[in-house]
């Protein structure tokens, strides 16, 4: 039987009581939606925030203007501000983040669309990982999704150095 994240993530969080908060951009609010599609997700789950804008990122998640202007919104200093400054917001123990170019339109010989960040910050440090998708937009928004469940859960079953 297959693996969904957001049920081993349910597991975990529960057994462990820890609390997780989501910090959005190219995925609209589609982990935040898988993990409230669990039952009982209200138990660790406080809320996230949907941070389209440069503005929002700045005024919501508190990520600097500098780190914006000098790595731009899908970057591994931006994805860790946002967990960094979700985490705060909701009093999480595990802020966790997600930045992309989802496409078709966006990319650039350096930042190709498809391009993912994704961040997750505890009090034991902080991680983020990169992704290139192939998709469509909306295969990309689905693969992200599924990257940051899983970068979370291969946290918590102790698989990031």
């Amino acid at each position: 039987m297959p693996r969904i994240p957001e049920e081993v993530l349910h597991e975990y969080m529960t057994s462990r009581g820890l609390k997780l908060a989501t910090a959005e951009s190219c995925t609209g609010g589609l982990v935040s939606d898988r993990i409230t599609n669990v039952s009982g997700s209200s138990e660790y789950y406080p809320g996230g925030v949907v941070s389209y804008s440069y503005e929002a990122k700045v005024s919501l998640l508190g990520v600097s203007w500098d780190t914006l202007k000098l790595h731009g919104a899908v970057s591994r200093e931006t994805v860790l501000e946002m967990a960094h400054g979700v985490r705060k917001l909701l009093d999480a123990d595990i802020g966790l983040s997600v930045s992309g170019i989802a496409g078709p339109t966006g990319g650039t010989p350096e930042k190709p669309v498809g391009l993912t960040w994704v961040g997750l910050v505890t009090d034991q440090g902080e991680w983020a990982r990169s992704f290139v998708w192939d998709g469509d937009r909306r295969q990309n928004k689905q693969s992200s999704s599924e990257a940051v469940l899983e970068f979370v859960v291969d946290y918590l079953e102790g698989r990031l150095a």
